[in-house]
């Protein structure tokens, strides 16, 4: 089994949308039948991201959320990873990039453009980078 890298807005589809697409991703994930992976940096940018006025979210639900994320997520130690080849834009996304080749073989499921425009190079590291939510079952 591939580990799992989810980023900032997949989770914020699976906790705050509840988007449909993202069910079958969030019941594997509630009931352990993947393992998904986070680390302190990246719980704390969906605490910051969920924060935002944007989302109306008060406290509680922010607090749950993230509690929750952190009670289903293996916690890695950012000291611990190693540095993807591969460099991002956005610094804040270079995290789920370091934790997808630190737990080769991994797949990130990402939305994001710049993330996603890695998949070619990734792969050759056994990295598989997708926006599909399904790709537990590739």
């Amino acid at each position: 089994m591939r580990a799992i890298v989810l980023d900032t807005n997949i989770l914020l589809d699976i906790f705050v949308f509840e988007d449909p697409r993202a069910s079958a991703l969030k019941d594997a994930l509630l009931n352990q039948k993947i393992k998904a992976y986070s680390s302190q940096a990246t719980i704390e940018e969906l605490g910051d991201v969920i924060s935002r006025p944007l989302f109306s979210l008060d406290d509680k639900k922010q607090t749950d959320i993230v509690s929750q994320w952190r009670a289903i997520s293996h916690q890695l130690e950012s000291l611990k990873l190693e540095a993807a080849p591969w460099k991002c834009h956005d610094p804040d996304d270079q995290i789920f990039l370091d934790m997808a080749y630190t737990l080769r073989p991994s797949i990130l499921i990402s939305k994001d453009n710049d993330v996603l425009n890695l998949a070619s190079r990734a792969a050759k590291e056994n990295v598989l980078i997708t926006s599909k939510y399904d790709a537990l079952t590739l």
